[in-house]
């Protein structure tokens, strides 16, 4: 029997491809969703998608993001753009949180969302039900007791992020800044109370498990997936037998990019490393490589777009991937989709998608010597390098592609919705025994 086709909302509060994995995430399984029929519509927040045709409506939602000129110490990102939104409550939250040091970009967009999902419903929308993207905001308490079921992925819990920058924290202030910036409390209270979280590796569900003191039968393994037809192989495309390429974030001590710029210094020339990362002038590996005076053997080339990313890919002898943790790890994935070999810490969720890709070598993780032989072994074999990128190929078809993603996050949708149907519109949570239901919060203005 053909399950019947459903009407998803998702809710992420980040949404474009380029701000991390979330926005690769909810752009390609919203659309892998639309091509099985299911009718999907989506409110996100800031920075926005690409355009998303498949989509029934794209509703995006305003959030000024002053937390990032605090943390930045851009005073003009902290005024209100007018000034006059000031006067409304969750703008008001918003600017003062930030000042305080908190991170309220979560919890604002989770009641904007609350309330322009609301609003659809009031004018005569109907869903089966909400797919949060990561956001774990109060609002989507609310949203639970209008009687929708709700199903939330998280790619790892945010005591993950907490935990690498108290690893990075100079001084006590610097401590008590990271306490009080992650929504730690908020986070793991609402997924506690949520139909099913969808993870994406058996690292992340255990984490999530630990951490949030979710119920292991609330959560469901899916793993990302990577688009295989435009991550493929290109033979017209030459490789650089010299060149290793790393996507992520050198300011994120836990994606290890100080690391490989030791381990490129260990490397005799021509050996060099391509980052894909902001180019600021105080980017964490530029300073790291003028140290070790490997500065013109690092070159930083920007976000990219994605089609200059799949060329990177195709170009590079292999990639690597030094991170201490990772929920999934998509520039591996995506590297093997494009027959390049990997070279990755056996950290986190790497062991896992690497072992289904089964296109790179692992080494000890929190090692430049590790990792400088890893790559050393791999740049002198271009035989084994070649059989690794087919063979990653190979398996990432199998592990990864979008439309078996797609597929089985739509039977844990339908297991949702049949395990909520016939229940009165008010339900209980899925908090522990003797917790109260959850009641339908006040729904601050966004006007």
């Amino acid at each position: 029997m053909t399950p019947r086709p459903l009407r998803i909302a998702f809710v992420a509060y980040r949404g474009n491809m380029r701000c991390g994995g979330q926005g690769v995430y909810l752009w390609f399984l919203a659309r892998e969703l639309a091509r099985l029929g299911h009718r999907v519509d989506v409110w996100v927040g800031p920075p926005y998608p690409d355009p998303m045709p498949f989509a029934r409506r794209v509703t995006p939602l305003r959030n000024q993001q002053y937390w990032a000129g605090w943390f930045s110490r851009d005073r003009r990102a902290l005024i209100p753009d007018p000034p006059s939104r000031l006067l409304h409550p969750l703008e008001f939250y918003e600017l003062g949180a930030s000042r305080l040091g908190f991170l309220p970009e979560p919890a604002a967009f989770s009641w904007r969302a609350l309330r322009s999902v609301t609003d659809a419903l009031r004018a005569g929308e109907r869903y089966d039900l909400v797919h949060d993207v990561q956001c774990l905001g109060w609002g989507l308490l609310g949203l639970r007791a209008l009687g929708l079921p709700l199903v939330s992925t998280v790619h790892h819990p945010l005591t993950v992020d907490r935990r690498t920058s108290f690893l990075r924290d100079r001084d006590l202030r610097d401590a008590l800044g990271t306490m009080t910036f992650y929504p730690v409390g908020m986070q793991s209270f609402v997924a506690r109370r949520l139909d099913r979280l969808v993870t994406s590796s058996a690292v992340s569900a255990r984490q999530i498990e630990r951490d949030f003191g979710v119920a292991p039968e609330r959560i469901r393994m899916v793993a990302n997936g990577v688009d295989t037809e435009l991550f493929r192989p290109d033979s017209s495309v030459p490789r650089d037998p010299n060149q290793v390429l790393c996507v992520g974030r050198a300011s994120d001590p836990n994606k290890g990019i100080a690391l490989l710029v030791e381990a490129i210094a260990k490397l005799p020339p021509p050996t060099r490393l391509v980052l894909v990362d902001d180019p600021h002038p105080e980017n964490a590996a530029l300073l790291r490589a003028r140290e070790l005076g490997v500065t013109e053997r690092v070159e930083i080339v920007g976000r990219v777009p994605v089609e200059t990313l799949v060329e990177r890919y195709r170009r590079a002898a292999l990639v690597a991937v030094p991170s201490l943790f990772e929920g999934f790890g998509l520039p591996a994935a995506e590297a093997m989709a494009c027959g390049t070999p990997v070279v990755a810490s056996a950290a986190g969720a790497l062991p896992e998608v690497v072992a289904s890709g089964g296109g790179g070598v692992l080494v000890a993780p929190g090692s430049a010597d590790a990792l400088a032989r890893g790559i050393a072994d791999l740049l002198a074999q271009p035989h084994a390098r070649a059989e690794l990128g087919a063979q990653g190929r190979k398996g990432v078809l199998a592990a990864y592609s979008w439309p078996s993603v797609a597929a089985r996050t739509a039977e844990i949708y339908e297991e949702v919705v049949a395990s909520r149907r016939g229940r009165p519109t008010r339900t209980t949570t899925s908090a522990p025994a003797g917790q109260r239901r959850a009641t339908a919060p006040a729904v601050p203005s966004t006007r």
